[in-house]
């Protein structure tokens, strides 16, 4: 006997993206169900931010130790516990995901259905073998999957993804990690600092979301200091064998064969909408099979259903995740009053060592928009004072800035304290701030942020609104 569910908006997902949907659609509905497929609770909690950024701790402070005698401090035999490490991981995972699941606690039972969603036509869903919804407005929200490329499914039993490491009992030996991008910089980088041989792939030649050539280049060889990194790798044959998995490959001209214990695919996730009916909607749908939908209010079409979160695979971060939720969710709830939300300007992190960050738009976009005519400034953290003193001295700030205007469009950074200089750069583009007024804010002495002035001040003067640095030792005392 199928259970008959009425409702005027269904969220489909009960991840981030899904959770804020349902509070926001709350305020203008009466009746709300939330669907979950499989289990409550967000990726970031669960396989993401969370076990991913407590895995990086473990590996910063094996790598601080190992290096604590440029401090005149000698440690001997760091030894890592490769079980005692992961039980931590899994452990402060666990009490992360139960702080989600309490908030899933408190949304009425029955305002929750369990089971995977299936569109009969676009006002039904099937969920599971139980329960039909039939819903006035609906809103997708079902996240993302990791995305596995066919080729590496050669490696057999011994092909991992993100979602694996974290159940691991122990550190392997060795991992190929295939995929430079945030997951794999992350994850690759700090199982090299906890001993384990990593030697890392990619394609195309990118690292992570760098998108400005000079900072990608200092990248490459600030990794490839610590593991094996190439961006563009040609890899001949990947192949389970007994205890690992071989691959062949070329490396300055030759072609050499290493056996790992494990191949990591970090290679992207894949929006979990394939298998939602989307045929049955009627809704337009891209050469992927994607929705299209308005990135400002996320409604699909002119239609009653909206998509939020990584389903729509826009903006596949935490934060955007929960805006684009509450954007979907409010016009969900009081549809047909469909509003342009709120989105902010970008800014990503990605927590390698040293940490990557962007904010506001793109070298490539700051050109586009601006027709060529802007200026870019810079400081390489190698003389930095503060950097110098910690021990961080690494890596490359861009800051880029209009001509005419002078305004503040957006940077790049590659270097110590990114995730807090990402923030102020990215407060800063949303601000409309003039390049001439971030540099009437104070920075205190000595600080890493005093890198940042001095990039703005080099753009001040490349734009010809400020006078030309003639002495870079100011971050060294007290200048002004």
């Amino acid at each position: 006997m199928i259970s008959e569910h009425q409702a005027d908006v269904a969220v489909i997902g009960g991840g981030t993206a899904g959770m804020v949907a349902y509070r926001q659609a709350r305020k203008h509905a009466e009746r709300v169900i939330l669907i979950e497929g499989q289990q409550f609770g967000t990726t970031c909690a669960r396989v993401g931010c969370m076990p991913s950024k407590l895995l990086i701790a473990a590996g910063d402070v094996a790598h601080h130790a190992r290096h604590a005698g440029q401090f005149g401090i000698r440690l001997h035999d760091v030894g890592i516990d490769g079980r005692a490490v992961l039980e931590r991981v899994r452990r402060e995972r666990d009490r992360f995901v139960g702080g989600v699941l309490k908030s899933v606690e408190r949304i009425p039972e029955s305002d929750r259905l369990e089971g995977m969603a299936h569109f009969e036509d676009a006002h039904t869903i099937r969920v599971g073998d139980d329960h039909r919804v039939r819903a006035e407005r609906v809103v997708i929200a079902t996240g993302s999957r990791t995305n596995i490329p066919g080729f590496l499914e050669a490696a057999g039993k011994r092909l991992m993804t993100s979602d694996d490491v974290f159940e691991w009992q122990d550190l392997p030996e060795s991992v190929a990690v295939f995929g430079p991008g945030v997951i794999g910089l992350e994850l690759g980088q700090a199982l090299a600092r906890l001993g384990v041989r990593v030697r890392m792939f990619g394609v195309g030649g990118a690292i992570g979301p760098i998108r400005d050539d000079e900072i990608r280049q200092i990248a490459l060889d600030t990794f490839n200091h610590e593991f094996p990194l190439d961006p563009d790798a040609e890899v001949a044959s990947i192949s389970e064998v007994d205890g690992g998995v071989e691959i062949t490959f070329t490396e300055d001209g030759r072609q050499r064969t290493e056996t790992f214990d494990y191949l990591l695919a970090t290679t992207g996730r894949r929006p979990n909408v394939d298998k939602l009916g989307l045929e049955y909607t009627g809704l337009e749908l891209d050469e992927r099979g994607m929705p299209v939908f308005d990135p400002w209010t996320l409604q699909c079409g002119d239609s009653h259903i909206f998509i939020a979160g990584d389903a729509n695979s826009h903006l596949p971060l935490l934060h955007e995740a929960a805006d684009e939720g509450g954007i979907a969710g409010a016009n969900a709830g009081r549809f047909p009053d469909v509003r342009v939300g709120h989105r902010r300007t970008p800014l990503a992190v990605v927590f390698s060592d040293p940490q990557i960050a962007t904010a506001g738009l793109t070298i490539q976009e700051v050109d586009e928009q601006c027709r060529g005519c802007y200026e870019v400034g810079s400081l390489n953290f190698e003389d930095q004072g503060r950097s110098k003193v910690m021990g961080v001295n690494r890596g490359l700030l861009r800051v880029y800035g209009e001509h005419g205007s002078g305004r503040f469009m957006g940077a790049e950074m590659f270097g110590p304290a990114a995730e807090h200089i990402g923030h102020l750069l990215a407060w800063s583009a949303q601000q409309g701030l003039k390049v001439s007024e971030m540099l009437d804010m104070p920075f205190y002495h000595p600080v890493i942020e005093e890198g940042l002035r001095t990039a703005l001040r080099d753009l001040n003067h490349k734009l010809r609104l400020g006078p030309e640095m003639s002495d870079r030792c100011m971050e060294c005392g007290p200048g002004s």
